[in-house]
């Protein structure tokens, strides 16, 4: 019988590191004799990648808010039942740069679009596949927000948004974290490289005992 995967996403603001320990958090757990795929949203399968290409880089008209909440869960149906489920039963882990709770923080925290129109549409996208364990990586926006800017790539249509959005993102994160403890936990993203990765791996814990 295959031993059942294990689902684990990355969320946070743009710089505060989530790439870089989804990788650290890999080499550790192929390391200790895991299967794992890493992924990331929106994106993660080619198709995906497509719809992923138009809501961060199409600029040749406005993009509504509605229309950039309706193409996330797109790409999120399309990740989660080709990419997503299939790794999963295969007894894969899964790390996920970004899934639902980053809907919530960006379209929800950010644009101000409610709850109550994003709650239906994860549920049709997702068919009640939640994360084992969500890691958001905190930092103030004052420290993380300049570390994205300064990559050579230009600036996606989100990663352009203001201070005062990416504010809005943090705090939208936060309280989800207080609202589902056992899931997201929170990690201070300040630091080097391998004391993050520490605080981690601390945190996914027994998830990854034998």
């Amino acid at each position: 019988m295959t031993e059942a995967g294990r689902f684990i996403t990355f969320e946070g603001v743009e710089g505060v590191g989530k790439s870089t320990q989804l990788a650290q958090l890999q080499a550790a757990l192929e390391a200790a004799g895991r299967t794992v795929v890493a992924t990331r949203e929106p994106g993660g399968t080619p198709l995906a990648e497509r719809i992923r290409a138009l809501v961060l880089h199409d600029r040749s008209e406005a993009m509504p808010d509605a229309a950039e909440l309706l193409l996330m869960f797109a790409a999120r149906c399309v990740h989660t039942e080709n990419l997503i489920r299939p790794a999963l039963a295969r007894g894969a882990w899964v790390l996920c740069d970004r899934y639902t709770d980053a809907t919530y923080a960006y379209q929800g925290g950010g644009r101000g679009v409610p709850d109550e129109a994003i709650a239906p549409l994860a549920r049709i996208a997702q068919r009640g596949l939640v994360p084992d364990l969500t890691l958001l990586l905190d930092a103030p926006v004052a420290t993380a927000l300049p570390r994205a800017r300064a990559r050579t790539a230009p600036a996606d249509r989100i990663e352009a948004e203001t201070h005062g959005f990416f504010e809005r993102v943090r705090a939208r994160y936060l309280e989800r974290a207080a609202l589902e403890p056992a899931r997201v936990r929170v990690i201070d993203a300040s630091g080097d490289i391998a004391t993050v990765a520490a605080r981690v791996r601390a945190a996914v814990g027994t998830l990854a005992a034998p």
